[in-house]
């Protein structure tokens, strides 16, 4: 049997893997952090083996809640992607699985590689909809893109989406991949409406670096990207300073930053209710935008999340707090599950990519819905 992480997002530690009944691995941290929790990797050599696999450090994880009812995923074409039975006890999480072929992936989520995402921003261009511009470099050199979609007229609202600050949140970026096949469907008529009064401007993937290395919340250089919007520095944290740059350029009426909770099972979001300039009117916004999504998707719903920040006792240093202060704009940071939604739960699958695209098709109109009400 081998193990082997040599690929896009490939991450674990291999302690024994000479018994397939006892596999034994560690979780592997960011490259730069001490963030651990993200796996990938790919078993050779053990179809029809009943497998057992270790991760023998997993009570040291970043979220050990998020071991609680989590199952893993696998794979054998990196396409079709499925929850296999996992376990967590005495601080060892394992998986057991019986693969049908020599060769298997397994991973915590579902992955979003490199390589989707630059077709991604292939498709995107192609549409004739949508401008790329190259905002500037990561710490190790890849491109910072941004999608710019709609007319760019000074009098549109300007809507930014950002996806990915933490790489190990894959399903952020399923997200945006719905949201844009939808806004740039030029049959859709909430695309449609959306795009007479808005310019849309997306990062799809905020953290390439960290994508790349399979790093769970932090990129090439250990900076947790949505701890650094107060005061970014090119040489720690460019995919942020960047991005801040060009909002401040454009303007920001509203702002989504997308993400996925390890440990809470629903799809939610959070608000910015601890920043000095939270109001009735950013208050009404929200509740009109919860309505409106939850009416637009029942994934969604507004009983389980974070608990909302005391007034004045926002972190300013997360993306959400800092947009929502700098242009007193409705600002939300969604959230959605790495295990599955409680709500409406699918044992073979979970939460996954399609579920995560789904529900950015569906964040448009709740976008439409509060567009009136913006400015």
């Amino acid at each position: 049997m081998k193990i082997s992480t040599q690929f896009d997002a490939g991450a674990v530690t291999v302690i024994d893997v000479e018994n397939p009944a006892d596999i034994r691995l560690q979780l592997r941290p960011d490259n730069a952090s001490d963030f651990a929790q993200w796996f990938y990797f790919r078993l050779q050599g053990a179809a029809y083996q009943n497998c057992v696999m270790h991760f023998e450090n997993a009570a040291s994880a970043a979220y050990p809640a998020g071991w609680e009812d989590y199952q893993a995923v696998a794979s054998y074409d990196r396409q079709n992607w499925f929850r296999v039975p996992t376990r967590y006890e005495n601080g060892v999480l394992t998986i057991e699985h019986t693969p049908l072929s020599n060769s298997v992936y397994y991973a915590y989520f579902e992955p979003y590689s490199y390589e989707q995402h630059l077709n991604l921003l292939g498709d995107a261009q192609g549409s004739g909809l949508c401008q790329i511009d190259d905002l500037g470099s990561t710490v190790e050199g890849r491109d910072i893109n941004l999608l710019t979609i709609g007319n760019q007229a000074a009098s549109d609202l300007k809507v930014w989406v950002t996806a990915r600050q933490h790489p190990g949140e894959t399903m952020a970026e399923w997200f945006v991949e719905g949201l844009l096949a939808r806004l740039l469907d030029p049959q859709d008529p909430t695309a449609r409406a959306l795009l007479d009064q808005a310019t849309f401007y997306i990062v799809p993937n905020m953290n390439p670096d960290g994508s790349v290395r399979g790093n769970l919340r932090t990129n090439a250089a250990g900076a947790n990207l949505n701890r650094e919007w107060q005061n970014p520095t090119v040489a720690r944290s460019p995919e942020v300073y960047y991005v801040r740059e060009k909002m401040l350029e454009t303007g920001v009426d509203l702002f989504l930053d997308i993400h996925g909770d390890e440990t809470i099972p629903f799809v939610f979001v959070a608000g910015t209710e601890g920043v000095p300039s939270y109001n009735g009117r950013i208050a009404e916004l929200e509740t009109r935008f919860k309505n409106a999504f939850a009416a637009a998707s029942p994934d969604f719903q507004d009983e389980h999340g974070y608990a909302k920040d005391a007034p004045g006792q926002a972190n300013m240093t997360m993306a959400t707090a800092w947009v929502g202060e700098q242009f007193k704009c409705l600002a939300y940071t969604l959230e959605m599950p790495f295990k599955d939604n409680d709500n409406l739960p699918d044992d073979d699958f979970g939460w996954n990519g399609q579920r995560s695209l789904r529900l950015g098709e569906a964040a448009l109109s709740a976008i439409l819905s509060v567009l009136p009400q913006l400015r």
